[in-house]
């Protein structure tokens, strides 16, 4: 398959920090005892004990349209079935996905003068690009 380029996979938690950190009131803190990302005080995600995997804050739609689109990257546990996060396996992941979500759990819970001071991210979803 010459000429078509593989999606590169694979975060650590200090990139997804790193990725955060271009959002504007985003804070490290922790919760139960693991690092995480806040905006004013709200979860937008949290490393999980394994080190390996981050709950990331998502609506329940996102959530289901995820977990079929990539089950390789993200998954539930039934813990988190009845809350609005979704798993991530660090090491699946690809990073602009990643990035994308944290842009959107940040655009719901940061207040409206952060969020009106961050441009709006390029939005592809149910539109075809130019060609």
């Amino acid at each position: 398959m010459a000429g078509k380029k593989l999606a590169k996979r694979g975060l650590t938690w200090s990139a997804v920090c790193a990725l955060a950190s271009s959002l504007p009131g985003v804070e490290q803190g922790t919760s139960y005892g693991t690092p995480a990302l806040y905006t004013r005080k709200r979860l937008l995600a949290r490393l999980k004990e394994d080190g390996q995997t981050v709950a990331v804050k998502v609506d329940f739609f996102e959530r289901d349209v995820l977990l079929q689109m990539d089950p390789a990257a993200f998954f539930l546990t039934e813990h988190y079935r009845s809350y609005p996060f979704v798993l991530v396996r660090l090491r699946q992941v690809r990073p602009e996905m990643l990035e994308k979500l944290l842009e959107e759990a940040w655009r719901r819970h940061a207040p409206k003068s952060l969020v009106f001071s961050k441009p709006a991210a390029r939005r592809t979803r149910g539109h075809r690009a130019s060609r």
